[in-house]
């Protein structure tokens, strides 16, 4: 009889911890859930189009990462994401494209799509050529909606093998125009506009991402800021965040004419702040960074230098609340 009192004693003390294990598990995931904002900007990558390492590069720069010292850095895009409507975004269809979804399904939310929506900035490679992955040959995506200028649009609708995309009806490209707003939702809005840059193939458009306390600016390819028809200065006193193109740090920084691959110096864009307070420079997360850059490591006395004076880099991770 005893025997038996020991043994209902001990499946009780089981039950009673796996069901404290369970319980513990519950809060400590909703602990975590609730640190997060409800709506907010991830950043999914920083790198320039061809990433990092770079092709076919042996310089200082790549040997970094093949002798372990610099993880990958994946391209530069950013994801929005929802918990209210349970809604995820992404700002550019990259190379990494495969990864970066992943991330916001497994670090973000999972609702059961692929993606919500895709914003796409400009036709070329590192902005666009994700999309491949929706397709029949991959995903076989059933119309997944793609934001796109109108030049862009013609550029999908008529070119192989993105044609094929909307023949099969992988995606739906949902027209947009320059300052025009896109509502997702009552507090949730994105407004493109148009910007200067090598326009081959489509226009090329920066976002404003607006939630409902705080709006984000995101630039990530501009040919240079004083060919932008609005003053740079006074667009990012007007956001919360501002993440800027910073392909290159200075002049004379690849063994190429630089001239003809414009963008914003990062010592340029500081230099033009340099007159402006604390507060408006700490806006500024650089991003888009080539493999020559040196402030894309994690690490770098040139990176110390631009963040002791107010700036700051966006980093694959960071979160923004919106």
């Amino acid at each position: 009889m005893r025997t038996i009192q020991i043994l209902c004693l001990i499946c009780f003390l089981g039950l009673f911890n796996c069901n404290s294990k369970n319980e513990t598990k519950v809060i400590t995931e909703t602990a975590i859930e609730t640190k997060k904002p409800k709506q907010y900007i991830t950043v999914l990558g920083i790198a320039q189009d061809a990433g990092y390492p770079h092709i076919n590069c042996d310089n200082d720069c790549c040997k970094s990462f093949y002798d372990g010292e610099e993880p990958k850095k994946l391209v530069s895009c950013l994801g929005l994401v929802d918990l209210v409507d349970k809604k995820k975004y992404i700002f550019d269809a990259t190379p990494d494209f495969t990864q970066q979804t992943q991330i916001l399904k497994t670090d973000h939310i999972d609702n059961g799509n692929i993606i919500d929506g895709v914003f796409l900035t400009h036709a070329h490679i590192g902005h666009y050529t994700g999309l491949m992955y929706l397709g029949f040959e991959a995903l076989g995506a059933n119309k997944v909606p793609v934001y796109a200028m109108p030049r862009m649009k013609q550029y999908l609708e008529t070119s192989g093998p993105w044609s094929q995309l909307l023949a099969f009806k992988n995606i739906d490209i949902k027209p947009i125009q320059h300052d025009s707003v896109v509502s997702l939702n009552n507090n949730l809005k994105v407004t493109p506009f148009l910007v200067p840059h090598r326009d081959e193939y489509s226009e090329t458009v920066g976002y404003i991402i607006e939630g409902q306390h705080k709006k984000a600016l995101f630039i990530p390819d501009i040919d240079k800021w004083e060919k932008w028809e609005r003053n740079i200065i006074e667009e990012v006193k007007k956001v919360d965040y501002a993440f800027v193109d910073a392909s290159f740090f200075r002049d004379g920084e690849l063994d190429r004419d630089m001239s003809k691959i414009p963008h914003p110096f990062t010592t340029q864009t500081t230099t033009l702040f340099e007159n402006e307070d604390l507060e408006t420079k700490n806006k500024i997360h650089f991003i888009h960074f080539n493999h020559s850059n040196p402030t894309i490591k994690d690490s770098h006395r040139l990176k110390d230098s631009i963040i002791n004076l107010g700036f700051k880099f966006a980093k694959r991770g960071d979160i923004y609340d919106l």
